[in-house]
């Protein structure tokens, strides 16, 4: 049996028919790629790591870049403290080291020195404060100092300073004595607050007696102290006796006999000047009273 013989094909035609198909699935493969990810969220896991290491190692970066940024930020900070500690400290040391030296025997006392000292022998007040030699400048017993210093009636203050390395200076103020009074126990130094400075069975050279009444408690003597005090040195230097019974009757002897009416202590210095320059114009005077200091009365 034969078969049918095939029927002719047109291949122009067939051709043309294949085009506009192939066309398509050129344009479909153009728009559609087969290998892109379908969503956003299959593009980010592309990208992560696929393994725990990679995990750890992406962990490990990142916090050392967060160090290295902080690092960064407080490197000034860093520094400032440093600086500051290295202040504190240095300052530290050089206080402690001071101090340390100041308590130390290499400012020990070796030389003490009285500095003020007229009618004390200057040599026996120091002998008096040996008990410091060997004591550090900082430590010296100032109770000590001061116990040693009241065996001298005639100090009546006195300051310690201390001169490094090994000197202690004593700087004393005397009494002034303003005369003696006469006792049965002999002549009495006193200063114009009644101290007791000395005691002597002979009259000491260059004090007046003073004679007041009520003593050295009363107001007569207080006034009485004043007035010496107050005196020219060479109206001092001829005073023998003074008198007063009240504040406002202080009578002066010289030793060339002559009376002075002093009054009381107000306006000494004007009346010491009026009366030195009564005496210039009146050396034979026997009596001047400047009891009112601008004029002064002769008898």
């Amino acid at each position: 049996m034969r078969r049918p013989a095939p029927l002719p094909v047109d291949r122009e035609s067939a051709r043309e028919k294949e085009k506009p198909a192939r066309s398509i699935s050129r344009i479909r493969e153009i728009e559609e790629p087969v290998d892109a990810p379908d969503t956003v969220d299959e593009a980010v896991e592309s990208e992560q790591p696929t393994s725990a290491r990679d995990v750890w190692r992406a962990a490990r970066a990142r916090r050392r870049a967060l160090r290295s940024e902080i690092r960064r930020f407080t490197q000034r900070s860093r520094r400032r403290r440093v600086l500051w500690l290295s202040v504190v400290g240095a300052l530290i040391l050089l206080i402690g080291g001071s101090v340390a030296a100041a308590y130390s025997p290499l400012f020990a006392v070796q030389k003490i020195t009285v500095v003020g000292a007229t009618t004390l022998d200057p040599a026996t007040v120091e002998s008096a404060l040996d008990a410091q030699l060997g004591t550090p400048l900082a430590l010296v017993d100032t109770s000590k100092v001061k116990a040693a210093l009241l065996a001298f009636p005639l100090i009546e203050t006195y300051a310690l300073e201390a001169k490094p390395p090994h000197d202690l200076t004593v700087r004393i103020v005397e009494r002034t004595p303003v005369g003696v009074i006469r006792s049965d126990a002999g002549y009495t130094l006193v200063d114009a607050a009644g101290v007791v400075l000395s005691t002597t069975s002979d009259q000491p050279a260059g004090q007046p007696l003073l004679e007041i009444t009520g003593g050295t408690d009363s107001r007569a003597f207080e006034s009485a102290g004043l007035v010496v005090r107050s005196l020219p040195a060479d109206v001092r230097a001829a005073l023998t006796g003074v008198r007063a019974s009240t504040a406002d009757d202080v009578t002066l002897t010289l030793s060339s006999g002559l009376t002075v009416v002093w009054g009381s202590e107000d306006e000494s210095a004007l009346k010491g000047v009026t009366l030195a320059r009564a005496i210039a114009l009146n050396p034979e005077a026997s009596t001047i009273d400047v009891t009112s200091p601008e004029v002064a009365v002769i008898g």
